[in-house]
């Protein structure tokens, strides 16, 4: 595997590959790999017989408050993994490189209206145009066929595609299904700064999300109903957990949804001491999906 800290390797590479007539699946990440991350490599290997992984920490995309100075990256152990799973090549550029008179100097933004407005928009204003701008980035740098998200970022994901598909980035989009522990709880790196009581309680978050799935199998019911018995059924299992939101939305539109119908994304956050940890299931009203 080739470790490439720079814009113009990283070409240099994917236009050897394309020469090859090689098809070219890309994996952008902030570090701090686990078992979901593995999951999207794998998939973009089986695809593709070039992989790129990018590991880049991008500082656009956090607030002054959260947590860029302490994530749990680990280059030396992010790079193994890589390795591990396929990997052909991993980006791995310093801020300088991506933003090379500073981040607050970079004066084009991407933003995607309408879909940022709510769940994790509301309470990380910036935080999507941060996501964009370097995803674009990346994907004007890597040129892959195939860019390979997680379905555990539902909105990132949904943005992304939208994105891509209004500015005509010629990358599929893929997304892959959430990986989860055998509880239910969705993987994070996040998730490294539960202590053991918080990470017992935690599992009660796709618990919950599974509660909202019911009782939209049996309709007629509100989305304020199923948000409240959700909320009350979290105060209960999850204590020590201090709610963000619960929503839900239209699984296309991301706009809330008073009477659910169709496909519906039942969304939450739930913050843990320093972790802020989000899960969503995807469901037809009236009918589990999945």
């Amino acid at each position: 595997m080739k470790v490439i800290r720079t814009i113009d390797a990283m070409r240099r590479f994917v236009r050897r590959a394309k020469g090859e007539e090689k098809l070219v699946g890309f994996v952008p990440t902030l570090g701090g790999l686990h078992e979901g991350h593995f999951s999207l490599f794998d998939a973009a290997a089986a695809d593709c017989p070039v992989v790129v992984a990018s590991i880049f920490l991008n500082p656009t995309q956090f607030a002054a408050t959260e947590d860029l100075a302490s994530y749990p990256a680990d280059e030396r152990a992010d790079l193994a993994a890589c390795r591990a799973h396929g990997v052909s090549a991993a980006f791995v550029p310093a801020v300088a490189e991506m933003y090379p008179d500073g981040p607050a100097q970079c004066l084009t933004s991407v933003a995607v209206a309408k879909l940022g407005e709510h769940l994790c928009g509301r309470s990380r204003p910036g935080h999507f145009a941060g996501v964009c701008t370097v995803v674009l980035k990346l994907l004007n740098i890597v040129q892959p066929d195939r860019a390979y998200f997680g379905a555990k970022d539902y909105q990132q994901a949904a943005i992304v595609r939208r994105m891509a598909g209004d500015l005509n980035v010629p990358a599929a989009i893929v997304v892959r299904p959430t990986v989860r522990e055998d509880d239910g709880l969705a993987l994070s790196t996040r998730n490294r700064y539960l202590t053991a009581e918080q990470r017992g309680q935690a599992a009660a978050l796709h618990a919950a999300l599974k509660l909202g799935e019911r009782m939209l199998a049996a309709p007629p019911v509100s989305g304020a109903e199923v948000a409240a018995a959700m909320r009350a059924y979290l105060s209960e299992h999850a204590p020590a957990g201090n709610v963000d939101y619960i929503e839900l939305v239209d699984a296309d539109t991301l706009a809330p949804v008073e009477r659910p119908a169709g496909r519906v994304l039942i969304a939450l956050a739930v913050k843990f001491g320093r972790a802020r940890l989000i899960d969503s299931l995807l469901v037809d009203a009236g009918g589990p999906r999945r």
